[in-house]
């Protein structure tokens, strides 16, 4: 049998997607013929005794005394040299012993616990330093990688990068979202083919909420006749916001009685104040639960993931749950989870320093939808089954199950 030890630690992503992914893995597991056990590092619970729930193993070991945030590397190797003694008395059975990394600034507890077992190390790719920064601008990127005097900008791009490849050249197998990174792997860190397997993410089926339109209308004081255009996700510039809200300005000449809902925490000061004008037609919910979310999903005439950068895109996959059409943008890894038959895409404009969203495009193609309802209907329910097809949880299990076992062939 499998014995499979997850890492996570306290992180800002941690709440985002990287705590879905986990949340996703351990409950496609809990069942399967494997012994699975989270192991929280630089964890705040007060008590750090090891506990089970769900089926799962749960180990807690706090941050080291020195609380910097920016650890310099001889106490970051003292830290992870004790992590890794504690888990030596914590692990039992170290047959098919395997550590799932999904934070590649690991580098050194993945190098000790080399030491310490007889063990595989494997970690997913979940994000890029460069993404957050430059977003989906490949010819920035190539100029990152081949820029033999690079200015201090790309210079700390470089750095960034190479500490990434130095990290995922410690593994003994890698796994992508999408095949997008899969070709960057390849291409500009040169790692070989043979030690990555692309899986993308899921989510399980939660779509149980109760979809009467009228009733959910009444709850959220929103009138019958008005359309409503749902964009789900942390309130950041990577996630497109400005243009989308340029983009519904446009949108408001055509259909007056539409409103803009804008669902998820973030920086709301920088874009209430460049929406003033408009702002009677826009709504900030703030960090919704994920049953007022999918209410939202119910909802919704159209879904909007109008991105510069995703690795995945787990948004769009909770609206393709959800029967919701989408208009997205044809950047990254959600430009393979959007395809044409559940969704309208929309190119990036790319230059040299910069990526850019046609705010006139992305306004036409959310007013198509609303003008065509028959056919937005017609790509809600495709990307319902194409969900089904990729991105539920039972396929993930049997993607995960068939990764994990293959590591011991």
């Amino acid at each position: 049998m499998v014995n499979l030890y997850v890492f996570n630690e306290v992180s800002r992503a941690a709440i985002f997607g990287i705590g879905t992914y986990i949340r996703e893995l351990t409950d496609a597991l809990k069942d399967c013929d494997i012994n699975v056990c989270m192991v929280h590092i630089r964890s705040e619970k007060p008590d750090s005794k090891p506990d089970v729930h769900d089926g799962i193993r749960h180990i807690y070991i706090p941050p080291p005394t020195n609380r910097s945030t920016s650890l310099d590397w001889r106490s970051s190797e003292l830290y992870y040299r004790n992590v890794v003694y504690f888990l030596r008395l914590q692990i039992k059975d170290t047959e098919r012993l395997i550590f799932h990394f999904n934070y590649y600034k690991t580098r050194i507890l993945a190098e000790e616990l080399k030491k310490a077992f007889l063990c595989k190390n494997i970690a997913v790719v979940h994000y890029s330093e460069w993404g957050s920064v430059i977003f989906d601008n490949q010819q920035r990127l190539q100029t990152v990688f081949q820029d033999e005097t690079p200015d201090d900008f790309n210079m700390n791009l470089k750095i960034a990068v190479e500490e990434e490849k130095l990290s995922y050249s410690k593994m003994d197998r890698i796994i992508c979202l999408s095949n997008y990174m899969f070709d960057i792997l390849c291409r500009d860190y040169k790692f070989d083919a043979a030690k990555i397997s692309v899986i993308p993410n899921s989510l399980t089926d939660r779509t149980k909420t109760n979809n009467l339109k009228k009733l959910l209308r009444k709850k959220w004081k929103i009138a019958d006749r008005e359309k409503i255009i749902l964009f789900a996700g942390r309130i950041d510039t990577i996630k497109g916001i400005e243009y989308l809200l340029k983009a519904f300005r446009e949108v408001l000449y055509r259909f007056p009685r539409s409103r803009l809902i804008i669902a998820g925490d973030g920086a709301f000061n920088k874009y209430t104040k460049e929406s003033q004008d408009i702002c009677t037609k826009i709504t900030y919910t703030g960090l919704l639960d994920k049953a007022q979310l999918y209410e939202w999903y119910s909802l919704a005439d159209v879904g909007v993931t109008p991105s510069l950068f995703e690795q995945f895109g787990y948004v769009a996959v909770e609206m393709m749950m959800h029967e919701l059409p989408i208009v997205a943008t044809a950047t990254s890894g959600l430009n393979e989870v959007v395809d044409e038959t559940c969704g309208l895409k929309v190119p990036l404009v790319q230059t040299k320093d910069n990526v850019e969203i046609d705010t006139g495009l992305l306004a036409e193609k959310i007013v198509y939808l609303l003008e065509h309802p028959d056919y937005a209907k017609r790509l809600g329910v495709n990307a319902r089954k194409r969900y089904e097809q990729l991105y539920s949880i039972e396929v993930f299990r049997k993607n995960m199950m068939d990764f994990y076992q293959s590591l011991y062939e």
